[in-house]
């Protein structure tokens, strides 16, 4: 070991993460510093020397390196525009700029130190009981506590970068890459089944990694070569939620995978102990020491004090001396020394070996860590005074393990624990999520790998893979008692169970006492496990705590529900890009060659309009006036199609939309409705029947996928003779409408006549339009004469072809959706999902006239009779601007009536037609009446005069469709 620095010489088995040959330079609050490609931020400034890394959160104490693999607040940094940035888990880059958290001033020198000085005044709760009195004083507190408030800091000018979503699927999930997880994925995968192996490490291993025997590690790895194994390292697994969905985040991206079996192989925890002062930097668990010294080559100090029991003090004590590491005490927390022969050994190197004692104190000094002071165990939570101090600059712990269970309390198991408080145990786990290894309690590295072998065996077999023998099982785990730390209290507390929250035992204890002795209250109103950790390293010392407050046995008291994420999210992987298909229609060539501004509707690029940006209200309104006047072409495909056949296919439309159907006419359309369970309305489209037994239904462009779902899972239950079939991929769709639409079609179309008596409005027919198959359909959306044509997708482009030429003479040019809004907002026709929202009902949107309501049982009649009860609370009516020149006001700004706000804008546009701007909005039924004047606010807070107007706005008669 470097004089100059704590990073250690390279020696076989140390450093195994880091790369020598490669330097990085980065800053630390200010100043300087190297590292080495590997290194993590806590493993580069501890090979500095630097052991403070933040503050805590209440009193602003020092805190440095606990666990060094991301599961404590100890640790959180902040980089540019990035806060709470876990140091012991990210790499550290060239460049790299970082600081502290939680701090006034200088990290070293933080101003708001001073509050610890205040502690007997800020007890337990008291941010429940103060700044309360007198009247107002809250409003002088609150900015000073918000100040305070919070761990890193957000800058919200900082660049956002890429997050993104995707979603996968896999036979077996394995969760963990130690000694369980590797045999469990290996063991699968040998089957033939699909392993994602998801581990939150950069290498694989788990605890194994850093053990000192490593030996097994390269053959569990091996053993995954060769078979159909994804291993996502440094991914963690979130949140296990229904039906094996598993959130997994790794680096910028959000996996959403769906397994159809999962193992858990998590692993354990290992907790701190709990004694004066155990927060300082330089106190540290065993398993923290081991990483940096195995992974990182950095020693994480000069001179030791070991406290932990048994083997795994011994263990640890070795694994220092070893990396050249003074060791002054064994402190065998277990109150059993080391077998002779490794006692002896460990004396010959200067450890004096301390059974039945505990470490009472941590002193410190001006430059960290000092000095130690042990106390003799007396009997059970008897301890005597601390004794003479043990100079150290390194206090390495371990306060026994607890399941890394998480993930299998979200999937419904639940932790218990063991009757003397030492640790927990998982139980109840649902079908199709199994555990192996030391999250099971399974004690011994060959128990751990066969256990993970027959798990992954058998959650293969469960989904049909393999057919051999089954391995033996491994015995249950092994009935030797779990152990944990003695909790030593001291006369003068900061004897920290809690570092997040900066709870000491005392906090438990008088949260008790106050009558929140049922552990969800406690944990409330303490705040335990509440923090960034999650209570990982504490709620074992906290429950024993309680529960001898209480006089309860651990059992007896319990434990906290788990819920998701396992650890911190960043709403950037929330909120990111997922996975959006786009699709496009079978024209979609033609509408670029035609000039298109393309848009998303749902998932389907659309034209918006045809021409350039810059003329884009001419464009739109030339469109809407040459529909009006000749006649216009659009494609449709978007549209929904669901058929549905069958004897009960009547029946089935009569349950599922508000309107009847069983009564409706082959060779006829009637507009279709479907409002939810609460009688809110979902989607709606025509449905036209063609046969006794067949119907083919049109829905919104992106609502059809939600309604054939609803329409299977609903027949699921009703079990009617019905076959329900999405056809939106199999068909194309053309709207031509305009006065001249009968003429442009006459010369295509064969056996279909046209005329207006034969064909009538809201009729259906099948023939061939251009020699192609197709279904016509007499709708109006757009308030012209129109035809709807449906034909095979494959067929689209040429049917689109042949229709534009037949229409040359007759001025016949394409329109896109935004004429096609303008021109239905003139008719005054609703679109689902922009004109209302999931609580709209029929009556309040004007649609009452469509619901059948004599019909025995529909989807939302029950909801809707009660609703019906008492009057529509909005009405959606019909709007036109006063000032015939002023522009239409946006969509969603507020309509203003007597000064307060009356309702909602939820669709504005220019009519060329009528000269000024029009629109529907949402407005008590009082105020929907025609002449109504109301106010409506602009986006940019500017007032525009409006009086509601008698929909529809254009051809009130409908003479126009009908032609």
């Amino acid at each position: 070991m470097s004089t100059a620095s704590f990073r250690l010489a390279d020696m076989p088995g140390i450093g195994i993460r880091i790369d020598r040959g490669r330097k990085l330079r980065f800053t630390f609050e200010g100043r300087g510093y190297d590292g080495l490609a590997g290194d993590t931020i806590a493993s580069a400034l501890a090979a500095n020397g630097v052991r403070l890394l933040s503050r805590s959160f209440k009193y602003r104490r020092p805190r440095g390196i606990l666990s060094m693999s991301g599961g404590d607040a100890n640790a959180l940094v902040q980089l540019p525009g990035e806060p709470n940035v876990p140091a012991d888990l990210r790499p550290v880059e060239d460049g790299m700029e970082v600081r502290g958290q939680n701090y006034d001033g200088a990290l070293a020198r933080d101003r708001g130190a001073w509050i610890e000085r205040f502690a007997r005044f800020l007890p337990v709760g008291f941010y429940y009981k103060a700044f309360y009195r007198p009247r107002g004083a809250w409003r002088f507190w609150e900015r000073r506590i918000r100040a305070r408030a919070g761990l890193g800091a957000v800058d919200i000018s900082a660049g956002r970068g890429v997050w993104d979503g995707t979603h996968e699927f896999c036979d077996v999930a394995v969760i963990g890459a130690g000694p369980a997880g590797l045999a469990a994925a290996a063991a699968a995968a040998a089957v033939g089944a699909r392993v994602l192996l998801v581990d939150d490490r950069p290498a694989p291993g788990g605890a194994l990694a850093h053990a000192r025997d490593r030996g097994r590690l390269a053959a569990l790895v091996d053993g995954l070569r060769g078979g159909p194994v994804l291993r996502m390292a440094g991914a963690a697994c979130v949140g296990l939620y229904a039906d094996n969905w598993l959130a997994v985040l790794g680096g910028r991206r959000l996996r959403r995978v769906r397994a159809g079996r999962v193992v858990l192989a998590t692993g354990t925890v290992e907790q701190p102990a709990v004694f004066r002062n155990n927060d300082l930097p330089g106190v540290m668990l065993c398993d923290a020491a081991r990483r940096l010294i195995r992974f990182y080559a950095v020693a994480p100090g000069r001179r030791a004090v070991v406290a932990a029991p048994g083997e795994n003090g011994a263990a640890a004590a070795w694994d220092l001396i070893e990396a050249g590491i003074a060791v002054a005490a064994l402190i065998d927390l277990g109150g059993a020394p080391p077998p002779p022969r490794e006692a002896a050994a460990l004396a010959a190197r200067g450890v004096a070996i301390m059974a039945g004692r505990v470490v009472a104190e941590a002193v410190a000094g001006r430059g960290g860590l000092r000095a130690v002071r042990p106390a003799r165990i007396l009997g059970p939570g008897r301890f005597g005074p601390p004794e003479t101090e043990i100079a150290c600059d390194l206090i390495c712990v371990s306060g026994g393990h607890v399941p890394a269970a998480q993930l299998a309390c979200h999937a419904g198991a639940r932790l218990v624990p063991d009757p003397e408080g030492s640790g927990f145990a998982v139980e109840g786990l649902p079908d199709g999520v199994l555990v192996a290894g030391a999250v099971r309690g399974t004690r011994g590295l060959a128990s751990a790998i066969a256990e993970g072998r027959r798990a992954g065996r058998a959650a293969a077999a469960a989904l049909g893979f393999g057919t051999g023998p089954e391995p033996p099982p491994p015995p249950d785990p092994a009935p030797a008692r779990l152990w944990a730390a003695p909790i030593v209290p001291h006369r003068e507390g900061r004897e920290f169970v809690d570092f997040d929250e900066d709870l000491q035992i005392r906090d438990i204890v008088d949260a008790a006492a106050e009558g929140y002795d049922e552990i969800e209250l406690l944990k409330r109103f303490s705040t335990l496990g509440m923090g960034p950790s999650q209570g990982r390293h504490s709620a074992l010392a906290g429950l024993r705590i309680a529960a001898c407050a209480t006089g309860r046995g651990p059992r007896e008291m319990g434990t906290t529900t788990t819920r998701p994420p396992v650890f911190g999210v960043p709403l950037g992987a929330l909120a990111g890009r997922g996975f959006h298909p786009l699709r496009r229609t079978a024209m979609h060539d033609r509408h670029i060659e035609a000039g298109a501004e393309m848009m998303l509707a749902g998932a389907w690029a659309r034209p918006a309009f045809y021409g350039v940006v810059a003329e884009r209200g001419r464009a739109v309104a030339a469109e809407a006036r040459n529909v009006r006047e000749a006649v216009g072409l659009i494609d449709v495909s978007t549209l929904g199609g669901i058929e549905v056949r069958g004897t009960d296919a009547a029946a089935f439309l009569e349950r599922i939309y508000v309107s009847a159907h069983r009564r409706q006419p082959v060779g006829r359309l009637r507009y279709a409705l479907a409002c939810g369970a609460d009688g809110g309305i979902v989607d709606d489209g025509v449905a036209c029947r063609f046969s006794d037994t067949h119907f083919y239904v049109t829905a919104t462009t992106g609502g059809v996928e939600a309604l054939w779902r609803e329409m299977l899972w609903y027949n699921a239950q009703w079990r009617l003779d019905v076959d329900i079939a999405n056809a939106t991929a199999a068909w194309c769709g053309i709207n031509i409408a305009g006065p001249r639409a009968r003429a442009v079609l006459v010369p295509l179309v064969e056996g279909v006549d046209l005329a207006p008596a034969a064909f009538p409005y809201l009729g259906v027919r099948r023939g061939r339009v251009a020699g192609i198959p197709a279904r016509l359909l007499r709708v109006g959306f757009v308030g012209e004469l129109g035809y709807e044509i449906h034909a095979p997708a494959e067929s689209g482009e040429a049917l689109w072809d042949a229709l534009a030429a037949a229409g040359a003479s007759e001025g016949i040019r394409p329109f896109g959706v935004e004429a096609q809004r303008l021109l239905r907002l003139e008719k005054g026709h609703v679109v689902v999902g922009q004109d209302t929202d999931g609580l709209t009902t029929p009556a309040e949107a004007g649609l009452d006239w469509a619901v059948a309501a004599g019909k025995p049982f529909f989807v939302g009649g029950r909801a809707l009779a009660i609703r019906g009860r008492e009057p529509p609370r909005q009405r959606l009516a019909g709007f036109r601007l006063r000032d015939g020149q002023a522009p239409p006001p946006e969509e969603g700004c507020l309509a203003i009536r007597g000064g307060a706000i009356a309702g909602r804008v939820t669709s504005a546009m220019a009519s060329p037609s009528l000269g000024r701007a029009i629109g529907l909005a949402f407005l008590p039924p009082a105020d929907a009446v025609p002449g109504t004047r109301f106010e409506i606010r602009r986006a940019d807070g500017t007032p525009a005069e409006a009086e509601t107007a008698s929909l529809p706005f254009y051809d009130p008669d409908n003479l126009r469709q009908a032609l």
